[in-house]
């Protein structure tokens, strides 16, 4: 969890700000993994089924690693003559996109390893832990994503002439089709489950299409609007009715069904009451309101209830005597710290790929708030002391042709051609 959770991850983002700090970072996350493969089959404690999932899926994870170490060594070298000026870009998007990839792969291993060192998922249990885990999994993913959305890209929104709701409406759609013809299993009776997840994923792929529709503006120009906070708003009211077996289990997907209602609910005050329909609260994307992170964090929280849902961890919890407000309250918990997480990535990257948005602290931690009205008061003073120095240059000014026509006027009686009257209107013309 150290290396795959919190180190590598970090190393990525100071990858992509091309931080010196990037290739230590990533060599002791390396070595750190390393240590963890070597002692994971080295151990004599508790053997596990030979064919579960975290082993097998744990040579792929580490096929990954290797290959991203090579990659980076190969960039590291520099070797840009020759047959290498072609290969280099290549090796440079290789390396890019296993980095950014690199984060969904420690953590799907890091679920298998968790249900296999508790022995879920096997046989029948299979179906609805896929369900749970994906779903809930998807839920955090799009936290993340409004995270990113939210902090740093929102000049790239609007770069790209959609609206947020456009995006989010297309992947609904995507997946409501998805859930259509899955989640019953074809050949066998229809039960209540099956009638509620199907009809669940035809309103998303219906309302999916009306979301894109509503997307553009009658002119074409990107328009936001209330679908996809509606469609979550539904989801989590059809999640607080699901029947389960278990009372533990009826109270858990019950809050999480409440937390998913209050994500699209408050998405909805957003769009429509805080930003008034617009991009964000800035031209510049800077500036946040603070009840924009509300529907954010939800989603967080919702993955983590919904991935704390299943069948075999809800029989675990009933067992153990917790009872459902001391899980429900450790499921939030988690979600608060990936929530920090991810909020202390993007700012390290904020902090380098947008630094000169940012002002120097001084030494007491403040804005250099006064540092900027002392400089807003001198240039101030020096346009007025170029005003008044413009004014006494003026009346100089009139003040010379007043005299030069004086002259002029009483050098009209006098000879042209006298060399004092040509001299002094020389030196008048200069």
């Amino acid at each position: 969890m150290l290396a795959f959770g919190l180190l590598f991850p970090l190393g990525m983002v100071l990858g992509i700000i091309k931080s010196r700090w990037h290739v230590p970072v990533q060599v002791l996350s390396t070595l750190i993994a390393l240590l963890g493969y070597a002692l994971g089959h080295m151990h004599g404690g508790r053997k596990f089924v030979s064919s579960n999932v975290h082993s097998k899926f744990g040579n792929t994870v580490y096929f990954f690693l290797i290959a991203q170490i090579v990659l980076g060594v190969y960039l590291k070298l520099h070797l840009e003559k020759g047959i290498h000026r072609r290969i280099r870009p290549v090796v440079r998007i290789l390396h890019s996109v296993n980095g950014k990839a690199f984060p969904v792969v420690s953590w799907t291993q890091m679920i298998f390893g968790g249900i296999t060192a508790l022995g879920f998922c096997q046989d029948d249990h299979l179906g609805q832990c896929l369900a749970h885990f994906i779903m809930g999994s998807a839920f955090i993913a799009y936290g993340i994503l409004l995270t990113i959305l939210l902090l740093v890209g929102q000049l790239w929104l609007r770069r790209t002439g959609r609206s947020q709701e456009f995006f989010d409406s297309v992947v609904i759609s995507a997946w409501g089709c998805v859930n259509t013809f899955t989640e019953h299993r074809w050949g066998t009776a229809w039960v209540r489950n099956d009638w509620q997840h199907t009809t669940m994923g035809i309103v998303w792929w219906c309302a999916g299409l009306a979301g894109v529709w509503l997307s553009k503006g009658r002119d074409g120009s990107p328009k936001r609007n209330f679908i996809p906070g509606f469609v979550i708003l539904m989801t989590g009211w059809a999640m607080s009715a699901h029947p389960q077996t278990m009372p533990i289990s009826a109270m858990t997907h019950k809050i999480f069904g409440y937390t998913l209602m209050s994500m699209g609910f408050t998405r909805i005050i957003e769009i429509s009451f805080v930003l008034k329909d617009k991009t964000g609260v800035s031209e510049d994307g800077t500036e946040l309101n603070s009840f924009q992170y509300v529907p954010v964090f939800l989603l967080y929280a919702s993955g983590f209830l919904f991935m704390g849902a299943t069948e075999e961890q809800m029989a675990l919890v009933a067992e153990i005597g917790i009872d459902h407000v001391a899980y429900i309250l450790i499921l939030y918990s988690l979600a608060f710290v990936v929530f920090l997480f991810v909020n202390i990535l993007i700012y390290v990257y904020d902090r380098s790929a947008n630094a000169a948005t940012f002002a120097k602290p001084t030494a007491n931690g403040r804005a250099r708030v006064n540092e900027r009205v002392e400089e807003g008061r001198l240039r101030d003073a020096g346009e007025f002391e170029l005003e008044g120095l413009m004014s006494d240059d003026e009346d100089e000014e009139h003040a010379a042709r007043r005299k030069l026509l004086r002259d002029d006027a009483a050098e009209d009686d006098a000879v042209l051609g006298s060399p004092s009257t040509l001299g002094r209107n020389s030196d008048r013309v200069a």
